[in-house]
């Protein structure tokens, strides 16, 4: 009896060491893989590029669109190989026209541009101004090269040049910004001098 005890703990010792040493074991390569990952992740997000003093001239099919300026750009390589850009310390775009003049403006706290520029988000005291004279203020602003759209999911402000003011909840515009669709719309409208509120 004392014998089979002794066998039986030796047994029950033998195949506990044997599945601490297997827990062990597979808790080592599972924290192995998780740094893989992380390592891997690390590395995708790394920047490949710093710039500083910005002052770029894009152009789509030959024709010069709009110019960037800002005082640092940060490129990274994202996961689906597509290039980010970040302009962490503010940035202007300035929009030209068919004769290089300036046809608006976009300034920001700061953006990111992805898809090769294709697709720009603007953040924190965004203003832009048309060649209206009418200035949109939002936290957000995204402007969608290829759609030719500029858009807002975000709070927004119209201030006309004539003082007419418009709020919306988000809103969205042709990329001159001349054509606004507000939702959920307030605004005060002037006519004939006198403030009408809607």
């Amino acid at each position: 009896m004392i014998k089979l005890n002794f066998v039986h703990r030796v047994s029950l010792k033998h195949y506990t060491f044997a599945a601490l040493f297997a827990a062990m074991f597979f808790s080592a390569c599972e924290n192995d893989i998780n740094k893989i990952k992380a390592i891997a992740a690390a590395d995708a997000t790394k920047p490949i590029q710093t710039t500083k003093g910005v002052d770029v001239i894009f152009s789509d099919s030959a024709i010069v669109k709009f110019r960037v300026i800002s005082p640092l750009m940060v490129q990274y390589q994202g996961k689906q190989k597509d290039s980010i850009s970040v302009m962490p310390k503010g940035v202007k775009i300035i929009f030209l026209d068919k004769d290089l003049k300036e046809a608006g403006t976009i300034v920001s706290d700061s953006a990111v541009t992805r898809n090769e520029n294709k697709f720009m988000e603007f953040r924190k005291n965004v203003v832009a101004r048309n060649t209206e004279g009418t200035v949109y203020k939002s936290d957000q602003l995204i402007y969608d090269t290829e759609k030719k759209t500029i858009y807002s999911t975000k709070m927004v402000e119209m201030t006309k040049a004539n003082g007419d003011i418009m709020h919306g909840t988000s809103f969205t515009s042709d990329d001159k910004l001349l054509h606004p669709i507000f939702q959920n719309a307030t605004g005060v409208i002037h006519v004939n001098g006198d403030n009408l509120a809607q």
